[in-house]
């Protein structure tokens, strides 16, 4: 599951007891369509449908925006 991820901020995000969940663990989002930074808000929840060898690129407000699969995407050699 890849997709097209932008990023606005540069540096470090910083986090404090006020970030952590209910259960007392942080959460940091790794999907790139979390509404609240690095921190995760369920978003990756929108993704559970895509096809594991597809590029996905969201439009719109991540991840209630249009999903759009990324034609002609090549991984680079590892």
């Amino acid at each position: 599951m890849a997709r097209e991820v932008r990023h606005d901020e540069r540096g470090p995000a910083v986090f404090d007891e006020s970030d952590l969940g209910d259960d007392g663990e942080l959460y940091v989002c790794r999907c790139g369509l979390s509404s609240t930074g690095a921190l995760c808000d369920g978003s990756h929840n929108a993704t559970t449908d895509e096809d594991a060898e597809t590029v996905y690129k969201y439009e719109g407000d991540a991840p209630d925006g249009d999903r759009q699969p990324i034609e002609g995407f090549e991984f680079a050699d590892e």
